[in-house]
């Protein structure tokens, strides 16, 4: 998916960059203005996955550590 906003930027700059060459400024502002929102949603699914990923391997640290705890926990019930 990430790809897919990727080439949707591209094509909506190349567009407009031609509106733009041919004198349409309002159809290549609004263009453009699309292209950078395809971008920035490029952007938050990468970020999504980054923080999810993070997330995960934090979740796993804390249920090692959890598990580490429990068993010093036991030691000194006894």
């Amino acid at each position: 998916m990430k790809l897919f906003w990727m080439i949707v930027s591209g094509l909506c700059i190349a567009a407009a960059a031609f509106f733009l060459l041919r004198g349409n400024l309002d159809a290549a502002f609004v263009i453009a203005a699309l292209g950078l929102v395809a971008w920035f949603l490029n952007y938050r699914l990468q970020m999504k996955a980054i923080i999810t990923a993070e997330d995960r391997e934090q979740n796993n640290q804390e249920e090692e550590n959890y598990g580490e705890d429990s068993d010093d926990d036991q030691d000194y019930k006894t």
